[in-house]
This record gives structure tokens, C-alpha cells and sequence, in this order.
């Protein structure tokens, strides 16, 4: 695959993996990469309001939980490389690799 120049809106639901759902750790590593990704990564529970990845008090505040549909949205550069990243993270069981 060539290098990711996507330019369009990227969406894909993810169900959260981590035992705990995104909480302390798990959200603090979803922060971590989403600011080390090139497209900015916003997360919203199905039907909410998104949120930016890269926010730890936006992550908590989300109170996604082990099992809950979450979605992620990108635009612009490297959307889809940056979404791909991101849920493959979130649907990792992070507990597990403690």
C-alpha cells in the first residue's frame, strides 16, 4: 500500500476492548497516539458529540466502556492511516499487555 494522501472524511465504528473501557491508562495511551498521528482524531460514543483524541479530560469524560461502540472521525492528510492506528489501539485489550 502507498503512502496514505486521503483527503476525505474517514469514519469507522470501533468497540472498545480494554477491560476497564478507556479509563486512566487505556485513555492516556489513546492520547499518546493520536498526538503522534498526522490527522487530528476525534471519538464519540454512537449518537454522541466527538471529541478529541488528543485530550485526556475529553477521553475520561467520554466514559466509553468495555464493549461500547465507539466512533472515530479524521479528515485532510493521513486520515486514514491516523483512524487505523487509533482503533486497532482501542479495540486491543491494553489490560492485557500490563
Amino acid at each position: 500500500m502507498s503512502a496514505d494522501t486521503t483527503t476525505g472524511a474517514i469514519e469507522r465504528t470501533v468497540t472498545v476492548g480494554s477491560r476497564v473501557g478507556l479509563h486512566a491508562r487505556p485513555a492516556a495511551a489513546v492520547v499518546k497516539l493520536a498526538g503522534a498521528q498526522p490527522a487530528v482524531v476525534r471519538i464519540a460514543r454512537e449518537g454522541g458529540t466527538p471529541a478529541d483524541c488528543r485530550s485526556l479530560l475529553s477521553m475520561l469524560a467520554l466514559g466509553a466502556g468495555h464493549g461500547d461502540a465507539v466512533v472515530l472521525t479524521a479528515e485532510g492528510e493521513g486520515a486514514a492511516a491516523s483512524v487505523d492506528a487509533l482503533a486497532e489501539l482501542i479495540a486491543s485489550d491494553m489490560d492485557a499487555e500490563a
